[in-house]
């Protein structure tokens, strides 16, 4: 039986040299690495060409509405009543004004008038005749005496309405409360006017038949 050489080398002492490691068996990673790859692609990069979602949207959206131009005659009517608008304001303006500016010349022309007559009333307690004229669309009276009839009658006195009262006053008086006050001045006789002119002016006409308190 041949004994090989290397088992004689064994018998002698030798040793088998030490069979080299095999190298680790390589894992093929590429489809990994292509992967990987492909999932970086993706996050990284946008999915649309730069522009395209930009254009999509302007696509999508609605165009601006179209609005007709104005034309002069537009503008000038615009204008016309805008200007119509201002005046009709100014004139409100105006009238209310105006009627506080009169309210106050009234307010202030019957105090006067009130401090005008303070003491020139001529009333008497023992008047014993009625004395009926027309004052603001209705009738209203005074008493009087015999002889302030007759010289009311003859234009020698008058009367003049204060704070809801009717003073008998003499002609100057009266002449003075109508130049600070006209619309307070009740009764003022004209002794050449013709009688029809004042029918109440008869002594004997005591209640008219159109009496209104």
């Amino acid at each position: 039986m041949t004994i090989s050489l290397r088992d004689q080398l064994l018998g002698l002492g030798f040793k088998d040299a030490p069979k080299p490691d095999k190298p680790a068996q390589t894992r093929d990673n590429r489809p990994q690495q292509a992967a990987r790859q492909a999932k970086a692609g993706q996050g990284g990069r946008p999915a649309h060409p730069p522009g395209a979602k930009q254009s999509a949207g302007k696509g999508r959206g609605h165009a601006p509405a179209q609005h007709k131009p104005r034309t002069r005659e537009d503008i000038d009517l615009a204008k016309a009543y805008a200007i119509r608008a201002q005046k009709e304001k100014d004139e409100r303006i105006e009238a209310e004004r105006l009627k506080q500016e009169e309210a106050r010349l009234r307010r202030e022309a019957k105090a006067k008038l009130k401090d005008f007559l303070a003491d020139k009333s001529l009333n008497a307690a023992e008047a014993e005749h009625v004395r009926h004229f027309e004052y603001g669309g209705k009738i209203k009276r005074i008493h009087v005496t015999a002889e302030q009839l007759k010289a009311l009658n003859a234009g020698e006195l008058g009367v003049v309405q204060q704070d809801g009262r009717y003073l008998l006053v003499d002609a100057g008086t009266l002449a003075q409360a109508e130049a600070i006050f006209a619309p307070a001045v009740a009764l003022k006789v004209d002794p050449d006017a013709p009688a029809e002119q004042d029918p109440y002016s008869d002594p004997q006409y005591q209640v008219p038949d159109d009496l209104t308190w």
